[in-house]
């Protein structure tokens, strides 16, 4: 029994590399992930391929290190209901945020065969900025993509626009959830992270990272790249043409863009509330792991997680 001391570190290493499998090699990754799966009756068992795929790209390929990712994947989201439960994309909470934040992804890629995108508020009133919501509908959109999108990117960079963000918004920040989201995607988000743009920084930005810096890894911090409402250092990293007209780029308008994503996210509302896709069922874990029980510690780190 293979012991999986810390999947983080696994991610970190792989961050740079980018070999891919043949196809023949990738469908026998997928057969064995598949496999496994299928004798963890505690997981869930309706993770279609393009999910799993996902897991194999962000561990370069590893499949004992997938196998390790999916199980802290969906274990850390049976402990955190508040992000990942209760996800109608028709509910009036989750419309509030569709309707006042934009969480795009771009059409076009790098040349690196990176994905990026848009992080914003479009509507700057902080008495209808809900932190739990944010976040909860922050990741309906990236399991939409994990879910329909198939053509893989070899990493991710989002810009965040800080634009009408004030303090009032930062004061209804959640620490509890904000370290459970930092967490999560640091340590069991299926993505290989690159760059991480913030755009129109405010002055209070020292403030931001107060907050941030506790659950920041110091990789992590390594990515970050801070930028004025001069964007032309932005432009050194991501090529102007990619980004949407409101940036100065060809990519179309970002409320086009939002448009159809949040109706392929309606279409696809069954996925969301089928909540059994999610989450593990702890009655059929063996009790040998018991990791539900051993996931957080007392200062909220994840522990080691042994992996049949």
């Amino acid at each position: 029994m293979p012991k999986l001391t810390n999947i983080f570190n696994v991610l970190i290493t792989n961050m740079g590399m980018d070999e891919k499998p043949d196809k023949d090699q990738e469908e026998h990754h997928l057969h064995a992930l598949r496999e496994w799966l299928e004798r963890q009756e505690y997981l869930p068992q309706n993770i279609n391929d393009t999910f799993l795929k996902r897991f194999l790209n962000c561990c370069n390929n590893s499949v004992e290190t997938a196998k390790g990712l999916i199980d802290l994947c969906f274990t850390i989201r049976s402990q955190t209901p508040e992000i990942f439960e209760n996800r109608d994309p028709l509910s009036p909470s989750i419309q509030n945020i569709i309707k006042t934040s934009d969480m795009v992804p771009l059409p076009n890629y790098t040349d690196n065969n990176y994905q990026v995108f848009i992080y914003r508020l479009c509507d700057p009133d902080p008495d209808k900025f809900v932190y739990a919501d944010s976040l909860k509908t922050f990741f309906m959109f990236s399991d939409l993509r994990m879910l329909t999108d198939i053509n893989l990117p070899d990493g991710e960079v989002p810009i965040f626009d800080m634009s009408g963000l004030c303090l009032r918004h930062i004061s209804k920040v959640s620490l509890h959830l904000l370290k459970k989201y930092m967490q999560y995607t640091q340590e069991a988000h299926p993505v290989r992270l690159k760059q991480i743009h913030i755009i129109n920084t405010p002055s209070f930005v020292d403030k931001m990272m107060l907050l941030i810096k506790p659950f920041l890894k110091n990789e992590t911090g390594r990515m970050m790249h801070f930028h004025s409402s001069d964007l032309s250092t932005l432009y050194e990293y991501v090529p102007k043409d990619l980004l949407p007209e409101e940036y100065g780029g060809e990519s179309g308008k970002l409320s086009d863009l939002k448009s159809q994503l949040t109706q392929k996210l309606i279409n696809n509302r069954d996925l969301f509330l089928d909540e059994t896709r999610w989450k593990v069922d702890e009655s059929k874990r063996p009790v040998k792991d018991n990791k539900s029980k051993q996931l957080f510690g007392i200062e909220g780190s994840f522990r080691s997680l042994s992996i049949d």
